[in-house]
């Protein structure tokens, strides 16, 4: 473990994605009436959604009588191999990558969650959190109701089935109505495809079309991985049911404006996926550039923090009239599984994940741009490892505003107490990573850069405070164990 330096957690070691936002989750489906191979289908579909959860991965199949499934702890290429998808024959699929935000990462907790009920079989994956979804579980546990694991996705199945006897599409309907947080939700039947978004649209969920047939799924890169087409977004408070004659919506929700996660944009999809309307990689060039007018500074050379900072340097770099240049090496075959150094080795083997270019930094003013500073562990660790690099001074910028409070609804984030830029002045902030200046763009800019207009909004809950939904008191994400 890492040795904790001072009250802001700074440790001995660098790790990119410990002091960030965890990702959430990453669901995929498709329903097809022309003979289509779903499961690897289904597979590249996870496999383009990877970056959205690590920890488990599955597929469930419907061949129009029976499921198919299989599910694993690990990444999608670990839990499948062309044998097992092989055996996974069916017309339509659903898929999952899991981040746990609610319940603990375990097989038991792995999507997707299947049920048998009177009249068949339901399958369910979910990216999002629920926030009322332990009063629900209370209460279907008093009626008798017997959960099978701790993720707030079950509760929703539970909900599904038992009113699934008299209409499918109704008892989404009805299950849907009842709960309240953020969802991007594929269901499977035997029979049927259905997609839901939350009233909101905080969660992410597009629709495609492959050769006449019909896909679901969070983001669009896994449109584009398949060779499918992108047809639109599923609307905040649409449910879509999909079957062999064709795609019919139902509006669920009255009065819903799209408030989709800004961090999707700042972070968590992939530069090259669209969401409601929006590129995501120009919104990260134009966060950029935005950040330059609200934060000048004078320096010879702007660089990135890979992967995710690298848009909003370029932009910077535009703005400013200052050259980009590649600033660090990311090791590409440092993944979960990397052994972290003992204590012994540890200070050596900072570099192991990350290596400054010596070359572009040395004896020049650096401008590092990262998307965001959560604990500020790993910027301080990035200003020394520039320093000792030979940088002369070194200006952070971050392209997105201050951090101060949690995400209620999908993302991992750690406590209050434990976000820097809560408890923490912005010199304070500067002061403890250790650069020579800090700036960050503010609400208004992150908003200008997704053209934010009067008809729809975004959730900026993690920055102002104010969420689309009243948020729950803090509780740990097994809270449901």
């Amino acid at each position: 473990m890492c040795t904790l330096n001072d009250k802001f957690n700074t440790c001995s070691c660098i790790d990119l994605e410990e002091d960030k936002f965890k990702d959430e989750c990453g669901v995929f489906g498709i329903f097809s009436k022309n003979d289509l191979d779903v499961a690897s289908l289904t597979y590249y579909g996870l496999y383009a959604l990877q970056h959205r959860g690590q920890e488990s991965a599955g597929i469930v199949v419907s061949d129009g009588k029976e499921f198919k499934y299989h599910k694993g702890m690990g990444l999608v290429s670990d839990v499948f191999d062309r044998k097992l998808l092989e055996g996974l024959k069916g017309q339509s699929a659903i898929g999952h990558v899991r981040y746990s935000t609610a319940g603990s990462s375990t097989l038991n907790n792995a999507q997707p969650l299947i049920v048998k009920y009177k009249l068949g079989s339901i399958a369910i994956a979910h990216n999002g959190t629920l926030v009322n979804a332990d009063v629900i579980r209370a209460l279907l546990e008093d009626a008798g109701y017997i959960f099978q694991t701790s993720v707030d996705s079950e509760v929703v199945l539970s909900l599904i089935a038992r009113e699934a006897k008299k209409d499918i599409g109704k008892a989404v309907v009805d299950a849907v109505q009842a709960v309240k947080g953020s969802y991007a939700i594929v269901i499977l039947t035997e029979d049927k495809l259905i997609g839901v978004r939350d009233p909101n649209g905080i969660r992410p969920l597009c629709i495609g079309e492959l050769n006449g047939d019909y896909i679901l799924c969070s983001e669009s890169c896994a449109l584009d991985s398949i060779g499918a087409d992108f047809v639109r977004d599923v609307a905040p408070g649409e449910i879509v049911i999909i079957d062999k004659d064709g795609m019919k919506s139902i509006n669920f929700a009255e009065k819903t404006k799209c408030e989709t996660c800004s961090f999707e944009y700042i972070y968590f999809a992939r530069p090259d996926s669209t969401i409601d309307g929006i590129d995501v990689y120009t919104s990260r060039i134009k966060a950029g550039r935005i950040l330059y007018e609200e934060n000048p500074a004078e320096a010879d050379v702007v660089i990135g923090v890979p992967d995710s900072g690298i848009p909003a340097a370029l932009g910077y770099s535009e703005a400013s009239g200052i050259p980009y240049a590649i600033g660090f090496i990311k090791n590409k075959y440092v993944g979960r599984t990397f052994i972290s150094p003992s204590k012994e080795l540890r200070s050596r083997a900072v570099a192991v994940k990350l290596n400054p270019l010596k070359v572009n930094v040395e004896g020049r003013r650096v401008v590092i741009v990262d998307d965001s500073i959560v604990r500020g562990t790993t910027s301080r660790k990035l200003v020394e490892i520039l320093r000792r690099a030979g940088a002369r001074e070194v200006h952070f910028r971050v392209s997105s505003p201050v951090v101060k409070y949690p995400c209620y609804f999908g993302i991992d984030t750690p406590y209050r107490e434990d976000l820097i830029g809560a408890n923490a002045s912005i010199e304070e902030i500067r002061e403890e990573i250790g650069a020579d200046s800090l700036g960050y763009i503010s609400i208004d800019g992150i908003l200008k850069s997704l053209d934010c207009s009067g008809e729809r909004g975004y959730c900026v809950g993690c920055f102002s405070g104010i969420y689309p939904i009243s948020a729950p008191m803090e509780k740990d994400k097994n809270y449901l164990e």
